[in-house]
């Protein structure tokens, strides 16, 4: 059976994330910059069809197909191994230390950027002819959600600075969701449901990914969003981050290896009450508590 049970399903995550732990410095960085890349092509073709159709949940149906691909290339997302790689240290795997586990992450972080980043600059000039002419709809559109989401949430202070936090949190929540969903299966066609449902929600949703974040934020600024780095950086990077490796961690890797991996005592099954010899029940003794006592004596 392509199915794969829940206990199952946890050992391939602590797996996955020693595995990642113990993957060498240059495979770490390729892998993580191709998913970098293909994630933001992704984001620029949602954009392009929420544009051209004027509907949203469009380019949402639309957005996973780049999900789907890079984890079936076996590429990384940082907000995929902030939920599996903490797996292996706390399931005290060899070898597997709190360094090993930020090495991963920083060395994952850099490769997305850059990929993120080689994407928005590309994007930019096939919007602007190379920087010539006033970007197209869709890079007016990527620059307004610069704009939104930046000084957006600058404008209200603690409260923005809150719900952009909250929303790192629900978006690494549906994301970890899909990247696990994924391992439940072992066919093609199992995988790429198992993910295509959840990040359907977070991007529909409008919930801050990191990773995706780094592409539209870049881009932002080169096709003329109103809102400079320090903006980017300090209303959205960096609180999205944070949101992202609270929401994997917490709602998805840990909770799946407390109920799963390191599961609590069962409760005792009650047995049933005693029956006698000719299977009835036994008959209330003369002043048993709840009989009358004219039926005792009968």
């Amino acid at each position: 059976m392509s199915y794969v049970s829940p206990p199952e399903l946890v050992g391939k995550m602590i797996d996955a994330g020693e595995a990642k732990v113990f993957m060498s410095t240059r495979d770490t960085v390729i892998r993580a910059f191709m998913a970098g890349a293909i994630l933001a092509l992704s984001a620029a073709f949602a954009v392009t069809v929420t544009v051209q159709t004027g509907e949203a949940l469009a380019g949402a149906l639309l957005f996973p197909v780049g999900f789907c691909l890079l984890y079936l290339l076996g590429f990384d997302l940082l907000t995929g191994v902030f939920t599996l790689v903490p797996l292996a240290l706390i399931d005290k795997r060899p070898g597997v230390g709190a360094r090993s586990v930020l090495r991963n992450w920083g060395l994952v972080f850099i490769g997305n950027f850059a990929g993120a980043f080689l994407v928005a600059v590309m994007m930019a000039v096939t919007f602007t002819y190379s920087f010539t002419v006033d970007p197209n709809p869709v890079g007016e559109a990527i620059g307004k959600i610069g704009e939104g989401r930046t000084v957006g949430y600058a404008d209200h202070g603690a409260a923005g600075m809150l719900t952009l936090f909250i929303r790192g949190v629900l978006c690494n929540w549906m994301v970890s969701t899909g990247v696990v969903a994924a391992m439940i299966s072992t066919s093609v066609s199992g995988k790429v449901i198992g993910m295509w449902m959840p990040i359907l929600v977070f991007f529909y949703m409008g919930f801050e990914h990191s990773i995706v974040n780094m592409f539209l934020f870049p881009s932002g600024l080169m096709l003329g969003g109103d809102f400079s780095v320090m903006d980017y950086l300090i209303w959205n990077e960096i609180p999205t981050l944070l949101g992202n490796l609270v929401g994997g961690l917490a709602f998805v890797g840990l909770t799946m290896y407390a109920t799963h991996a390191r599961t609590a005592p069962t409760l005792p099954v009650p047995k049933p009450p005693a029956s006698s010899e000719n299977g009835s029940a036994p008959k209330a003794k003369p002043g048993t508590p709840g009989t009358p006592d004219h039926m005792a004596d009968a």
